[in-house]
């Protein structure tokens, strides 16, 4: 299953993997209407920047929805200027951990890694991975 909410990009992914068994969904975080869970797996690369401090709560909420107990949900997290024209927000590896915590995802993994793989002055990344817990946290529907 790839998540993809912009048309052109979801053509590229088509295109680029036409022989895998992929199902594309034309979706989005926060609210991800359109998928139906559980999930062992889930990956977010390159999104969570994008996303405002109300949306990241509403986005971990759901991802915290559709992970399958036991499973993991992975993501990156762009670090440094922002693009002119870009939307993007500062948002750090420790505010994450703690949000993932609010809805019962424990971190299994952290790790910030050095200069931006295609040289961008100032740019650097952090990779997450979060454990869904066995019982669902507070507010978190199973």
């Amino acid at each position: 299953m790839a998540v993809e909410p912009t048309p052109e990009l979801r053509r590229i992914g088509q295109r680029l993997h036409a022989d895998a068994a992929i199902d594309w969904t034309d979706d989005a975080v926060p609210s991800l209407t359109g998928l139906r869970g559980p999930f062992d797996f889930m990956l977010l690369s390159a999104v969570w920047m994008h996303l405002d401090e109300q949306e990241r709560d509403d986005a971990m909420r759901r991802l915290a929805e559709l992970v399958a107990p036991g499973g993991c949900v992975a993501l990156s997290l762009r670090h440094g200027p922002v693009p002119a024209g870009r939307r993007m927000f500062a948002v750090s590896a420790a505010e994450t951990v703690a949000l993932a915590g609010r809805f019962g995802l424990s971190t299994v993994h952290r790790s910030d890694k050095g200069p931006d793989c295609l040289s961008r002055e100032g740019v650097s990344w952090s990779a997450l991975v979060f454990r869904a817990e066995r019982h669902a946290a507070p507010g978190v529907s199973r």
